[in-house]
């Protein structure tokens, strides 16, 4: 056990302070790191890298800040790696929770927002979202539509923060 403390010691810098970590030291922790986080990530969720609520996207700061802080040295590199790990875990486990409660889905992931019903603009929930009408004549030319809110039955400023948009019948 000994030797492995000391060997990981030389190769990475364990017990050395931040400022004492050498360049190759460095880079052997940030690939360790990297394929480290790769793996937690697989344990948790696919789904925080992508289309990204408001619980994802905390997910991958405060991630991201605090294994980093194994690869420069500026926390003990073990249990910064576990703490990484209780963070996907813990994401895991609320997404799990939101999954199978609404109310608490719309807690810690937000809830859509109706911005257009009907061909009506909803004037006030435009306000609460700081949208214009302009971001959503925008929304409907990326969808490949004139920019005709008359043609739209409903439009939904989603979650993840994009504007999902569903036609009238034409």
């Amino acid at each position: 056990m000994e030797q492995l403390k000391q060997a990981l010691n030389w190769a990475i810098g364990l017990e050395l302070e931040s400022k004492d970590i050498n360049v190759l030291q460095m880079s052997l922790r940030a690939f360790i790191v990297f394929a480290i986080a790769i793996a937690l990530i697989r344990i948790g969720d696919k789904r925080f890298m992508g289309k990204s609520t408001a619980l994802d996207v905390m997910l991958g700061i405060v991630f991201g800040s605090t294994i980093s802080r194994a690869i420069t040295g500026n926390a003990p590199f073990f249990p910064t790696l576990a703490a990484g790990l209780v963070l996907v875990l813990l994401h895991w486990m609320l997404s799990a929770i939101a999954f199978r409660s609404h109310a608490f889905g719309n807690l810690v992931k937000g809830k859509d927002r109706l911005l257009i019903r009907d061909g009506e603009i909803q004037s006030e929930a435009l306000e609460k979202a700081h949208i214009t009408q302009k971001d959503l004549e925008e929304a409907l030319r990326k969808e490949g539509k004139p920019p005709e809110i008359g043609r739209v039955k409903a439009a939904h400023l989603e979650r993840n923060g994009e504007i999902s948009i569903l036609y009238k019948d034409e």
